[in-house]
Order: C-alpha cells, then structure tokens, then sequence
C-alpha cells in the first residue's frame, strides 16, 4: 500500500498538467450532469424503511384513509365563538374552491349534520333545558329574525328591559347580556371591532358549549421536489386570511399546523440564514487554512480539491441514492469537515518536507512516504464510520451514510492525486513553522515522564462519565426538533393543551362495525383513555326522547323564527333613535338598584351622542351574525333520527375507509407531552390492538428504531475499524492506543451532554459514528509517526496539522450549529463539543498512552 501510495503521488506530481486538467475537465462535466439530476425529496415519511412493522400499519391506514395523510390543521381562534364559526366556514369554502391547490378541505365536527342533529349528542337534561329557554326567550328571537339588524337588537334589549321593570323577568338574569352589549357598544365609542357573540347569549342555539377554536382541515398538492413543498398552500391560507379580513385586529387569529406544516417550517429553518452561515463559515475556512499552510497556492489547492471531492460525492448521490432527504442534505458540511483533514495533513507535511528539500518532487516523495498510508488508513476508517449507517431501518442517515461513506473514498483519492499535481503546478514551497512548535514537543515528554498520574486522570474521568452517562437520555418526540417559535409548532402545542383537540391519538382499524363497537368498548375501559370515537359514536343515545323534545320546541318557535316579512335594513338615524328610546328604559331599570343596565344606558346615550359616523361600527359589533345564528336554530330544531346508514357520505368517509375498515381513534388521559404519560398510553391500547398506530405510536417506535440502528452501526463500525486497525498496525497495543483516547473522548462527550442537559435525537445522534471516524483519523497519523521512531509528537508537523484540521472542521460543523433549524443546530452543537473533547484525548491522552517512541527508523519503510 505504501508503495501504491508513492507511485500514485509522483504520477500526479510527474504528469501534473494532465492529472490537473483530466480531473478538473471530469468534474466539471459531471457537475453539470449531476445539476441537471439533482432533486430534493422533502416527504419526512420516507425516512424510516416501509418494511417496518409500525410503519406497515401506518401505511394500511394511509391507504384506507388518502384524506388523512399530508394534511395542514388550520387553527382558527376567534374573540367570540361566533367569529370562530363564521370564519372557519369563510376559510373552508374559499380554500375549497381552488382544487389545483387542495385536493380535500373539510371542518372535522362541522356542518350541516352536527347543526341539525347536535342537540341530540347532549343528555336529554340539557337538551330539555336548551328547548325550553328558546320557548322563554320566544319575543326576542321574533325581534330579531324580523329585524337582524343593529335596530332590532336595540329593540330586543329594550324588550328584556321592560319585561323586568314589569317583573315578568328576573332581572339578574339579564346581568350578562346587558354587559356583553355594553362592551359592544363601548367598543364601537372607542372605534375598535369587538362584536356580541349572539351564539352564546341565545341560549340554545348551538349543539355544545361554544368551543374556543375551530379547526380546517386541507390537503394540499405538495411538491416535493422543492425545499419547502407546502409553502404555496400555507401562503394561500394567510392571503386568503387577510382577504376576508379575518386578521388579529378584527379579532380572529388564523395559524396553520399539522404534519406538513411542521415539516415545512423546519426545511424552511434550514434554509433561513443558510447562506449567511455558510458565507462565515467559508471565510473562517479559508482563514484558518491560511494560517496552517502559510501558502496561498497550498490554500487553493485544497480548496480546489474540496470542491472537486464535493462535486463527485453528489454525483454520487444522485446515482446510488437519487433524491436527497432533509437529513442526507447535511452531507455537504460534513464532507467539508471531513475530507479538509486530509489535505491540511498532506500540505503541512508537504511544506515541512519542502523546507528541507531542494526540489518538489524529492518533498512530495518524502511526504508520501512519511503521511501516504496514514491517510488511507483514516480515509477507510472515516469511510468505515459512514458506511456503517447504510444497512440500518433509519433511511434518512442510511443514504447519508453512503453518500458520505463514498464521499470519503473520493476525498482519499483526489488529495493523493489531484493536490500533489497542483502543489506541483502551483510550486508551492514550504516555511520553518510547519516543522511544528518546540514549546509543545516539551509538553509531550512532560505527558510521557508522568504517565502513571495522566492514566490515573483517564481511568478517574472514565468511571465518572460513566456514572454520568447513565443519566443521558433520547428524547423520542420530533416536536422536540422544531423551532419552538414558529407558527406552526406554538399552534401544535395549543392543540395538545385540549384533550379533545390534541392530535396524540392512536388509530385502530377493525374490520366490520361489529367489530368497531367491541373494540371501542373494551378501549373506553382503560384508566388511560380520556375517549374512544367511531362511526357508532356519530349515533346519538335516547333519540327518541330528544326528538320528543326538539318537536315541541320546532311546533312552538317555528312561526316565530321564520316571520312573514323581514324589515328593510334601517337608517343611520332609526338606530340612533332606537339607542335613545332603549337607553331612557335601561336607565329607569338602572336606578332601582346596582345593575348592568345602568351602565349600558350610559353606553347608548353616549353612543347616540356620536352621531351617524358610529352607526357602521355599531351595526357590527351588535348584529353580526344574528341571521347565521337565528339559521343555527332553525336547524337545530329540525333534528332526525340518525342511524349508521343515514350519515353523510362525507362525514362517513372519515370513519369507513375505501378498503371497507372502519377507523376507531382513541383519545389519551393526562399529559401528551410527558414520555412517561405517552408510553403508558400506547402500551395500553396496543395491550387491546396490537396494530394501532397514530403518532404516538410513531414517537416511541421511530425512537426505537434509531436507537437500534445506531447500536447496529456503532457495532458495525467499531468491529470494522478494529479489524482494519488490526490488519494494518498487527500489534494489540498499538490498535489499544488507537481507540483508547477515542473512546474516552466518546465518554466524555455523553457525559458533557448528560450534565448539561443535552438530550440525543433524531438527528444529533447522526455525529455519533462520525465522531468516531474523525477520532480515528487524528489517532492513526499520531501513532503513525509514533511507530515511525519519531520524538516529540505535539511538536511535530502532525500535531500542527491535527489542530488546524479540528479548527477547520469545527468551523465547518460551525455552519449547522448556527442554523435556524434546531434539529441541524444540535447536530452541529454536539460535533463541536465531540470534537473538542476528540482533540483533547488525541494531544494530551495519546502521548502518555504511546510512551516514549521506539527508535527504529528502519520501520519508517512500512509507514
């Protein structure tokens, strides 16, 4: 191998002009090529092998439920329940008009069946209480359906006015209406949209308690080819949003979630600032590059490889993986971080040599022969460290592990050919600091004379990252991973706070609705389950008694909610006229005693004073939505029978898939975001329905299926790299020496984190085997020379190289640990604190393991 390695490099050297103008001239065509292929494929499903277990489930639910997958939750939280409805359905029917963006927009517990038939899903109690409250307040609701305008809800309120002061009422009944209308009106003094929610002063006119918000379902048309392939959709929801005026200021805030939402906004961190960080990450680079090699040309020779190993390994990607996932993206980075090591090891080398050389050939001879097979031998261990990832189930690190792995045979091979032909081309020279440092050749042997106190200090700091290690922990939920600002993962969160809104549920498939009503029955039974819900629960309990019930109320009112003729909408005037006749009896009502109504004949009066100019915002505030609510009604009271067979196709398509399955989802007790609490409720229902899967059940399986493709790659790779250490080296001792530093820096590392609080995830788990290639790679060229009879290994050009490789390469990591997206960002953090400790173990651990170098220059030959 060594005399492979001299010969390749003075071909290069000897032939430089053509080895120079080959490759470049490859590279270049293949760059094109691989431009013209290359894609992103941004679908975070794909990330995990389909063949698993849970993600067969998943995939059998996808199949029977296509609405369901890749969808944005698009949260709307109104000031009254009233503007919460009216929007959704705003947003609904706008987004379901435009197909070439949305191939599904639905309102899950909306619509025409729950208005009609949802006072049937109360107990007969309330539905009893609802009906008769309609009945009491007949006079006002016949008000209001003759005249849903500012002037008839002035009338309405003088009409409860008047029925106090008559006592046909009690007048602390009206304690909440009044004050509700006087906030309105005073809003509407001080020029500020803030209308009554009619939904939840008409007692009756809704199926439920108002709920807070409101929630769209929409499927969008990705395009996965690009960075951020739901962008076009959410865009479209907040124009859409400020088109019909559903803003913040007008009371209504529109947010968008969901799986793909989620997913978009973190490829949309990874883009944010990027070229920014990799602008500053560069110039770092080239900077710290400068101050290694001392040589412009020597800085553009590496950089030239780099770029050229760059172009290749995304050639390479393309053919052996095709698209690019959000995780195999990062390859680039970790290329550079990477693969810049073995240039600066060749050029420091090479200027060391040519210090002392009188011609280039004779130093890159020299150099070759002293730092040639080191490099192969970290090359393949690095290569080892990657390829180790590509057999597990974690397709996202998977392809990058090949794409890297080959990344680092490219690099191997361009810096033993193409840099020795431009360090030839270029006549780079040498300079007197690239013989290394004195002062540090002094440590080394102060390292060597106390021995016995620095192994001392390692077993020491072993046992007690060992006992801190046991408190690490991986943190299973990707949520974790999202940048707790944006939008969509603050809409997540909100979500999760309602138990009936939260989306950690589990989906069970049963084959026949027989089946389903069993199932949800033994589910309800469990202390971990809040509810179960299936198509049956769309049957509603007691109907008979409710349909009694609605009928009488539907006989009562019906006259009443549908009149003969509607007035015209009025004048500016007749509602300023109406505001002063109700505040004369409000006032009258206000001085028997402490009341609202006082307060809101105050209100009137001063409101009346402002002219025609309040009468718009008047109108608003107070009539909004009456018409739309008196319509609630009139469904509400025409309530019939419901049975399996008469819901709604649409409705029912949610609950029976197109395979004939019917969906049962279970609800979870207690706090999703608690591990404990999340484990405990997928055990749970997996204990009755083995095959449930939602993502909760994702959470904890992903989770284990990253934690045991890592098991299996750090096997994998420390097995290889023992047995290529051991093929090359052939001493137990030496390969000890080799892997004892790197795997005390490991510990120290995982303790770090422990302490710290720095948990593993999905995604910094990922520098785990790498770490260890790059450990390897800086142990081999010291123990390299070591073997070589070679004194004084910190002062030496290996130890300069070795540091000017860790400054770059952590400059490199630098650029994922400064990215918005935290999944990158962590990576990055957990690479630059891997390396330091890397660097530490390889400059103040491995000379003291080495001892003093056996003097045998005779085996520099087999170097």
């Amino acid at each position: 191998m060594s005399a492979l390695v001299l010969r390749l490099v003075e071909f290069s050297r000897a032939h430089a002009a053509m080895v120079v103008g080959c490759t470049l001239a490859a590279v270049a065509l293949i760059g094109v090529a691989t431009l013209r292929h290359l894609t992103i494929d941004t679908d975070t499903g794909k990330l995990f092998a389909p063949t698993l277990p849970w993600r067969r489930a998943e995939l059998q639910l996808d199949r029977a439920f296509p609405q369901n997958v890749g969808l944005l939750a698009i949260i709307i939280d109104g000031a009254t329940p009233d503007q919460t409805r009216d929007a959704a359905a705003i947003l609904a029917r706008r987004l379901g008009a435009m197909p070439e963006l949305f191939r599904d927009v639905r309102q899950p517990e909306s619509g025409e069946f729950f208005q009609k038939n949802g006072l049937l899903f109360l107990p007969r109690q309330q539905t009893q209480q609802i009906a008769d409250d309609l009945i009491a307040a007949q006079p006002i609701l016949g008000t209001l359906a003759s005249d849903p305008s500012a002037r008839g809800v002035l009338a309405a309120l003088d009409l409860l006015a008047q029925g106090a002061l008559r006592a046909e009422v009690a007048a602390d009944r009206l304690a909440a209406p009044f004050r509700a209308a006087s906030s309105a009106i005073e809003s509407a003094i001080a020029g500020d949209y803030r209308p009554l929610s009619w939904q939840s002063l008409l007692a009756g006119n809704n199926s439920s308690p108002a709920p807070s918000v409101q929630i769209v379902l929409a499927r969008p048309a990705l395009n996965f080819g690009t960075v951020e392939p739901a962008s076009r959709a959410i865009e479209t929801v907040h124009a859409v949003a400020r088109q019909e005026n559903l803003v913040v200021a007008r009371g209504v805030r529109v947010r968008v979630t969901g799986p793909v939402a989620l997913a978009n906004d973190q490829l949309s961190a990874l883009r944010e600032g990027a070229g920014t960080a990799a602008a500053v990450s560069l110039a770092l680079l080239v900077f710290w590059l400068a101050l290694a090699v001392r040589s412009a040309g020597a800085v553009a020779a590496i950089l030239t490889t780099l770029v050229a190993g760059l172009v290749l390994c995304a050639a390479v990607a393309v053919v052996f993986t095709g698209a690019f996932n959000p995780i195999s993206i990062a390859f680039a980075p970790l290329f550079v971080g990477i693969a810049i090591d073995f240039g600066i090891q060749l050029c420091v080398r090479y200027a060391a040599e040519r210090e002392h050389s009188a011609t280039t050939e004779e130093a890159l001879r020299r150099t070759s022969a002293g730092v040639g097979l080191p490099l192969v031998i970290a090359g393949a261990a690095t290569a080892v460290g990657f390829l180790s990832l590509a057999p597990t189930d974690y397709r996202g690190v998977s392809d990058l592990g090949v794409i890297a792995g080959s990344g680092m045979i490219i690099a191997l091979a361009l810096n033993l050919t193409l840099l020795p032909a431009l360090l030839q081309l270029l006549r780079v020279g040498g300079f007197k600091e690239a013989a290394g440092v004195a002062y540090a050749a002094r440590l080394d042997g102060w390292l060597i004379r106390h021995r016995g106190s620095v192994l001392v200090a390692v077993i020491v700091a072993a046992a007690l990252s060992l006992a801190a290690v046991s408190r690490l922990h991986f943190d299973f939920d990707p949520i974790d991973m999202e940048n707790p600002k944006s939008e969509s993962v603050q809409a997540f969160f909100d979500l999760m706070k309602d138990p009936d809104t939260s989306p950690y549920t589990l989906d069970v498939l049963a084959p026949s609705a027989a089946a389903a009503g069993d199932l949800s029955r033994r589910l309800s039974a469990l202390p971990e389950v809040s509810r179960v819900v299936w198509l049956g629960s769309l049957v509603p309990e007691d109907q008979p008694a409710k349909l009694e019930i609605l009928e009488d109320a539907r006989d009562l009112l019906a006259p009443t909610l549908s009149p003969i003729s509607v007035k015209a909408a009025p004048s500016a005037a007749e509602v300023l006229d109406a505001a002063v006749h109700s505040a004369t009896d409000m006032a009258t009502l206000g001085a028997r005693g402490d009341h609202p109504s006082a307060q809101l004949a105050d209100a009137l009066k001063r409101a009346a004073q402002q002219g025609p100019a309040i009468v718009p915002l008047l109108d608003s505030n107070l009539a909004q939505g009456i018409s739309a609510r008196l319509q609630d009604i009139r469904l509400a009271l025409q309530a019939a029978p419901v049975t399996q067979e008469s819901i709604p196709a649409q409705l029912r398509r949610d609950w029976v898939g197109i395979d004939g399955h019917y969906r049962v989802m279970t609800f979870m007790t207690g706090n999703a975001r608690d591990p404990k609490v999340l484990h405990a409720f997928v055990a749970a229902v997996r204990s009755v329905a083995p095959n449930a899967s939602g993502t909760p059940a994702g959470i904890e399986e992903s989770g284990r299926t990253v934690v045991r493709a890592f098991e299996v790659a750090g096997c994998l790779a420390t097995t290889a790299i023992i047995v290529l250490l051991s093929l090359v080296l052939r001493n137990a001792r030496d390969v000890a020496a080799v892997l004892g530093p790197l795997l005390l820096a490991g510990l120290l590392t995982m303790a770090h984190c422990a302490i710290a609080g720095i948990p593993l995830n999905f995604a910094n788990i990922v520098t785990l085997p790498l770490l260890l290639g790059i450990g390897v790679a800086f142990d081999i060229y010291f123990v390299a020379r070591w073997r070589a009879g070679e004194q004084g290994l910190l002062g030496s050009p290996t130890a300069r190289a070795i540091v000017f490789s860790a400054l770059t390469t952590g400059t490199a990591f630098g650029s994922l640990a400064l990215s918005k997206s935290p999944s990158m960002a962590d990576m990055g953090e957990l690479l630059g604190i891997g390396l330091i400790y890397t660097l530490i173990c390889t400059l103040l651990v491995l000379p003291a393991l080495l001892g003093t170098s056996p003097a045998a220059p005779q085996r520099t030959e087999h170097v």
